[in-house]
């Protein structure tokens, strides 16, 4: 009973197979899952290979994520209509467009004799030295500005909802929008100043519901749905433009 108990544990998600494929569109794409015990939930992305690679949580299965990524063919989709530059474009120059605050800008590089000043929206910074990448700056610039402000909404989101927070950090979350600990602390993506405010404040609550539920429960969507009433839209966005922030 036991060698049964460890064997279906150990199977539950083997490594991919090459017949492990998916269809999208007209193309079929190979899948890859990758068992993650910290996830909570499943996790698709595409990767510059055209690889589907899903994360599997730790209670989950192989023919759950499948499913999972099934149900995502029409956002694949739409990654593959993407031009590749697009898609995963590394480097940030002048009159490079990115996402802040949900609306797209254009990046601005004015030389002067003094320095380097970059602007976007209405924002402004000063450069120590000239650079032709200029995404290491303008990420750092816009960690400093979330770290700035997440924390204040949450703690004013937390107030109305009447939900106690011990701590809240920023962090590079690279596969998270935000993240709850059992000790009260709540960490958030730098990248959520990319989103649009009501974006921004779903995560939160999403974050803070799991001060009453620390699961994915039935329960815990009522929570979430209550105290969120656009959680739909917001996780719509998310599906459609989280891509463009990674």
């Amino acid at each position: 009973m036991q060698l049964d108990l460890f064997t279906r544990l150990l199977n539950r998600v083997r490594p991919a197979a090459p017949t492990d494929t998916l269809r999208v569109g007209e193309t079929e794409l190979p899948v890859e899952f990758v068992r993650n015990a910290k996830a909570r939930r499943y996790i698709l992305r595409l990767t510059p290979e055209r690889i589907v690679r899903v994360t599997v949580p730790r209670l989950g299965n192989r023919a759950e994520a499948f499913a999972f990524a099934h149900r995502q063919t029409s956002w694949l989709e739409q990654q593959l209509a993407k031009p590749p530059r697009a898609r995963h474009a590394t480097e940030w120059r002048h009159a490079t467009e990115i996402l802040f605050r949900g609306e797209r800008v254009a990046l601005q590089l004015e030389t002067h004799a003094t320095g380097c000043l970059v602007k976007f929206a209405d924002q402004s910074f000063a450069l120590r030295q000239p650079a032709t990448n200029l995404r290491p700056a303008v990420e750092r610039h816009l960690w400093q500005l979330a770290a700035h402000e997440l924390p204040p909404r949450l703690h004013e989101l937390a107030a109305s909802l009447a939900v106690t927070v011990q701590r809240v950090t920023v962090r590079n979350q690279r596969s998270r929008w935000g993240s709850c600990s059992r000790a009260g602390t709540i960490s958030l993506n730098w990248r959520l100043v990319q989103t649009p405010d009501f974006v921004r404040d779903y995560i939160c609550v999403h974050e803070l519901m799991h001060r009453r539920e620390m699961n994915h429960s039935a329960r815990y969507w009522r929570h979430v749905a209550d105290a969120f009433p656009r959680w739909a839209e917001a996780e719509r966005w998310l599906k459609a433009h989280g891509g463009l922030l990674r």
